[in-house]
C-alpha cells in the first residue's frame, strides 16, 4: 500500500467531506516527538514491521515541519527468512507559491530511498509524487531489487457531489520492468452530512517484462472495486469506515471476487498529544506476493506524537 495507492483512496475538499475544526493548539510548541508502529501479513505468509521514531525540529503544523525519522524494517518470509534494515530519513514539508510539498528522503545503508509530493489546492487539484524503497520479497532484499515510482494526480470535479480523480505513472523495477499505472476514482456523495459516498475505484497496470523476479508481475492487472464510505469529524477527531467487493483479473487468471476494508481513527493534529490508528485489509496482490489465486493482505498502523 504504497503512496500513490493511498492518494486514490481518499475524498476530497470539493466534495465538503475535508473539512476539519481545529481544536485547541499546543501553544508556543514547535518542536514534536514521536514513534509509529507498522505492521503487515499476506497470505503468502510474509510478515514485514516497522518501528520507527522522529524527531521534528520544526512542527508548526502538518505543512511546515523539517525533522528526523530513524526506522528499523523487520521482513519475515515464511518464518524461514528474516532480514532487518536500519532505515534513516530526512522529513521536511512547507508551502510556496501556492503548492504545498512534502519529502522523506533516506537511505537503508545501500540506496536513496523515501517519497516526495507537492501539490495545489486549485479547482482541478493536481499533484505530482515519487517514492523509491525495496521489493519486500525474498529475492528483493537478497539481491537488492528496488522499485522507483513516479506519477501525476488530478481531481476532476463535476459538482459538489461528484468527482473524478485520475492517477497516472511508470513504476521501474530493479531489472528490465517497467509497469504503467492507470487508476481512477469516481465519487458521488451521498449524505454531505454524514460524510457517506459512493465509490467506484479502477485499477489498470501492464508490465513491460512480467515475472522478472519472485515479486507479483503478470503481463496485465486490472481490477473495479465499488466501495461505500463514511467519513466523520466530530470535534476535530477524524473517523472512517470503508468497504467494497469488487471484481479483478490479470493476464494469466480469470476474473475473481477482490475484497476491502478500512478502519481509521485520528485525533486533531495540532494537540499536544496527538494520534493516529488505522487497519487495512485487501484482497488485491501487492508487489510483495508471488502468487495468483486467492490472495488476502492486512496491514496495521500506530501512532503518537507529542509536540512541545
Amino acid at each position: 500500500m504504497g503512496l500513490a495507492g493511498t492518494k486514490i483512496a481518499r475524498c476530497l475538499a470539493p466534495l465538503g467531506l475535508v473539512c476539519v475544526p481545529h481544536a485547541a493548539t499546543a501553544q508556543g510548541a514547535n518542536h514534536a516527538v514521536g514513534a509509529d508502529i507498522f505492521f503487515s501479513t499476506d497470505t503468502d505468509d510474509t510478515q514485514v514491521a516497522r518501528l520507527a521514531a522522529q524527531f521534528d525540529l520544526r512542527n508548526d503544523d502538518p505543512e511546515h515541519r523539517i525533522g528526523l525519522r530513524l526506522e528499523k524494517a523487520i521482513y519475515d518470509f515464511q518464518g524461514l527468512n528474516r532480514e532487518e534494515r536500519d532505515r534513516v530519513y530526512l522529513q521536511a514539508a512547507d508551502v510556496s507559491g501556492g503548492w504545498s510539498w512534502n519529502v522523506r528522503a533516506g537511505t537503508d545503508g545501500d540506496t536513496l530511498i523515501g517519497s516526495a509530493s507537492v501539490h495545489d489546492d486549485t479547482k482541478f487539484r493536481k499533484e505530482f509524487f515519487a517514492e523509491r524503497d525495496v521489493v519486500e520479497t525474498p529475492q528483493g532484499l537478497s539481491r537488492g531489487l528496488y522499485s522507483t515510482f513516479v506519477g501525476a494526480l488530478i481531481d476532476l470535479p463535476v459538482d459538489d457531489r461528484n468527482i473524478v480523480t485520475v492517477l497516472t505513472g511508470i513504476q521501474e523495477f530493479t531489472g528490465a520492468n517497467e509497469r504503467l499505472h492507470v487508476r481512477a476514482n469516481y465519487i458521488h456523495v451521498l449524505n454531505p452530512a454524514l460524510g457517506l459516498s459512493a465509490q467506484i475505484r479502477g485499477r489498470y497496470f501492464y508490465s513491460t517484462h512480467p515475472r522478472e523476479y519472485d515479486y507479483y508481475s503478470p503481463r496485465w492487472y486490472s481490477q473495479l472495486l465499488p466501495v461505500l464510505q463514511m467519513r466523520r469529524f466530530i470535534d476535530g477527531w477524524e473517523l472512517l469506515g470503508a468497504g467494497g467487493v469488487g471484481a479483478q483479473r490479470d493476464s494469466s487468471s480469470k476474473w475473481r471476487r477482490s475484497d476491502f476494508a478500512q478502519f481509521r481513527i485520528r485525533t486533531p493534529a495540532m494537540r499536544v498529544w496527538s494520534g493516529y490508528g488505522e487497519l487495512t485489509y485487501s484482497s488485491s496482490p501487492s508487489d510483495s506476493s508471488a502468487v495468483n489465486g486467492s490472495y488476502g493482505y492486512f496491514q496495521s498502523m500506530i501512532g503518537v506524537t507529542r509536540r512541545f
